[in-house]
């Protein structure tokens, strides 16, 4: 029997037994897989057993569905081979000897585009700064300088009434 193993931390270790004519996998609970990772997305991919391997079709997830680093949009994963959703990898195992691994097939997207790069956990999802903001404060904190030295000038330059 078919099983995916996944081998990217937390989820390391984790074994996925696809068994149903269609698996739907993804992030939130109505994915008969759920990988709580924020860079799997809601809805990322659909399996397929066929004998011991796995027709895998992507649905349209944003961080891409891909088989020994060729994305793909649908493609037939192979014993040995590794399924990466989003930052998670998964190992398609089937107990017996494995091959040396082969490339996937089917339809790949964007011949000669380099594989995504693995990043750390959420690296790609943390609080970007905001250039912006920091801009419109040191402006605000000018135009407040410059009004307060006119009111000074101005208050200055009064002349005192007469004697």
């Amino acid at each position: 029997m078919s099983k995916l193993v996944v081998t990217t931390s937390p989820l390391s270790g984790r074994t996925i037994e696809v068994t149903a004519e269609k698996t739907s996998v993804g992030r939130i609970e109505d994915n008969q897989v759920v990988l709580p990772e924020a860079s799997v997305s809601s809805h990322h991919c659909e399996l397929t057993p066929v004998g011991d391997e796995i027709f895998v079709r992507d649905l349209n997830s944003t961080n891409g569905t891909f088989i020994n680093g060729d994305q793909i949009k649908e493609g037939t994963l192979k014993p040995g081979q590794i399924l990466r959703l989003g930052v998670v990898d998964l190992k398609l195992e089937t107990g017996k000897k494995q091959m040396d691994q082969v490339r996937p097939t089917g339809v790949k997207i964007g011949e000669g585009i380099p594989a995504a790069p693995v990043l750390e956990k959420n690296t790609a999802f943390t609080k970007k700064s905001n250039k912006a903001n920091k801009i419109f404060i040191a402006i605000a904190v000018l135009l407040g300088l410059a009004i307060v030295a006119f009111l000074v000038i101005a208050f200055s330059g009064v002349s005192k009434p007469p004697e």
